[in-house]
């Protein structure tokens, strides 16, 4: 899914969709690269990843991830310089629930 596109709820409830990162900062027929960066408080609204996908941290925080089909959250520590691998899909959110500012490059891999 992508920006835009509308998500059902388990409850009926819709939401319409963000990108997965907030810039671009590099694209080819490969990898998108994009810049994400959150205040205290603050949420990269619900978004789909429609390609597996590295998150690494630039800025470390202490981040919650919400799942629209109503899964349990996952609270995660995103340590500077720390890499995650993740599969695409699962409609979520992300909240920075720190302290600190929280920034990261989102890396999808678009072909394989």
């Amino acid at each position: 899914m992508a920006r835009g596109d509308v998500a059902v709820a388990p409850d009926g409830s819709k939401v319409t969709l963000v990108d997965v990162g907030q810039q671009v900062v590099f694209e080819n027929q490969h990898v998108r690269v994009w810049d994400l960066v959150l205040e205290p408080g603050e949420q990269q609204a619900w978004h789909e990843h429609d390609h597996p996908f590295l998150i690494i941290g630039l800025e470390a925080a202490d981040n919650r991830v919400d799942f629209l089909d109503g899964g349990e959250p996952v609270f995660i520590h995103e340590p500077v310089g720390g890499v995650v691998y993740r599969e695409a899909g699962g409609v979520h959110m992300v909240s920075n629930h720190g302290t600190t500012r929280y920034r990261c490059r989102v890396v999808e891999l678009i072909s394989q």
